[in-house]
């Protein structure tokens, strides 16, 4: 597993520890990793943008989760190869089986997506390779307003989204048991998607309504410009390059953009909005 103390792999750590396994946790941070965890997992410390760590510390692996890590950098899509570039050394060295690659809706569009960009080109790396590899094509991960934090307590949310287009909002614990269960089913083979897309969709509108009911304070969504959100993204201390690969992952699944795998049973998932926010959201605000 890669990414171990992420918003998702914290989960699935735990999932697979309950689940009777012992995972091999890659840490950029082995000190990161909770101290009651360590006698129930192997740690490795690896950087996921090395080859030759990756290959390294997979020696004799049998199954991989796989995260494209984010890093705050002045080009992030170049981060990005070399992150494929050590997943696809590692498989091809040691013979991995079985990859679960934590990518994004909006991959499927391959090109014009900033940041996606780069999980769409590791989906295409993996899928030449012979081992089994899953998609996980996840929605916008409720943490992400956790860095809207300053605007919710100002009463607002802003995005270069129309105010009114519903799309696929999923709890990062959902998308670690999806994963969970696709590493530990033995019976899916090829290379597949699988869509995680949370309990329903919903739009800017949606969730300022939700949050003003669960706060009890007015919070009211707000498009701006292009513009006005990329200056956001460098006063906040974004590398011009970052701040376009983040902007690209809105503006290029804004205009008559339709996931390619629809909303089903198979990639709905319970964790509601609002749970999450009681949870997580407003005891931080």
């Amino acid at each position: 597993m890669t990414t171990p103390t992420g918003n998702v792999g914290t989960h699935l750590t735990g999932m697979m520890i309950r689940a009777g396994v012992r995972p091999l946790l890659l840490a950029r941070t082995p000190s990161k990793i909770p101290i009651d965890l360590l006698t129930h997992v192997d740690v490795v410390e690896a950087d996921s943008t090395d080859p030759e760590q990756v290959v390294k510390a997979t020696r004799g692996v049998d199954a991989i989760y796989w995260v494209d890590p984010s890093t705050a950098s002045a080009d992030p899509l170049a981060d990005y190869v070399r992150a494929t570039q050590a997943i696809v050394a590692a498989v091809e060295a040691n013979t991995i089986a079985r990859v679960v690659f934590q990518s994004s809706v909006g991959a499927e569009k391959r090109h014009g997506v900033g940041e996606i960009d780069g999980l769409a080109a590791t989906e295409v790396a993996l899928d030449r390779l012979a081992a089994d590899v899953t998609h996980l094509r996840c929605g916008y991960f409720f943490t992400n307003l956790l860095l809207s934090m300053e605007d919710v307590r100002q009463g607002r949310l802003r995005t270069v989204l129309p105010l009114d287009h519903r799309f696929s909002w999923v709890s990062p614990r959902d998308i670690a048991e999806v994963a969970a269960l696709t590493l530990l089913n033995p019976s899916w083979h090829g290379h597949r998607v699988q869509a995680v897309h949370g309990p329903q969709d919903l739009s800017w509108n949606d969730v300022a309504a939700l949050l003003t009911d669960l706060t009890g304070r007015h919070v009211q969504a707000e498009q701006i410009s292009d513009d006005l959100m990329r200056q956001q993204y460098l006063t906040a201390g974004m590398p011009p390059g970052m701040a376009d690969a983040v902007l690209g992952m809105s503006t290029g699944l804004r205009d008559d953009f339709h996931p390619e795998q629809l909303r089903t049973a198979t990639s709905t998932t319970p964790t509601s909005l609002a749970g999450w926010m009681q949870e997580k959201l407003i005891p931080a605000l």
